[in-house]
């Protein structure tokens, strides 16, 4: 499995967050409208990301539900059927719920920068810290603090859990 370093938070002022990260990205961000569908499985989450009808991901990820940066294991799939996977895997596991979103993307070093307008919840930024192999989760942790600083996050913006957590409380 590939692992991150991983944050998310809420955004009370999504022009200020995202000028910020424009100024410290080095890309000049892609925006995605994601449909997110997850299932119900044992451990884990189990998501199928809908991105075109002929294009979706299937992503299996694990991490600690905590507000701080922590780590994120995770495998994807990709394919040409998404429909046809959703069904299978809504008939074999049952659905828990969906999320949609619109998503812009940006990078800063080995870091994406997710800013994410989430239907039904608001606006949220998250960080994804793509972990080298010589890299230590340590090295991930001071990366991903050190780009919350640069963004002025506070700890008390960050959330513990996934959207679809937050979409059933």
């Amino acid at each position: 499995m590939a692992t991150n370093i991983e944050i998310k938070a809420r955004v009370a002022d999504p022009e200020r967050i995202r000028e910020r990260v424009k100024a410290l990205s080095d890309s000049a961000g892609e925006r995605f409208v994601q449909e997110d569908t997850f299932f119900n499985v044992p451990q884990g989450r189990l998501k199928l990301r809908l991105l075109a009808p002929d294009h979706g991901q299937l992503i299996y990820y694990q991490r600690p539900d905590q507000a701080g940066p922590k780590r994120s294991d995770y495998l994807i799939a990709t394919t040409q059927e998404p429909q046809t996977l959703k069904a299978a895997l809504a008939a074999a596991l049952g659905v828990r719920g969906q999320v949609n979103k619109e998503r812009w993307l940006y990078w800063i070093g080995q870091t994406r920068v997710h800013l994410d307008q989430v239907e039904g919840l608001g606006a949220f930024m998250e960080l994804e810290v793509v972990l080298k192999a010589e890299d230590d989760l340590v090295q991930g942790q001071a990366i991903a603090q050190s780009i919350m600083n640069d963004l002025d996050l506070q700890r008390s913006d960050l959330i513990e859990g996934a959207y679809i957590d937050l979409l059933e409380r």
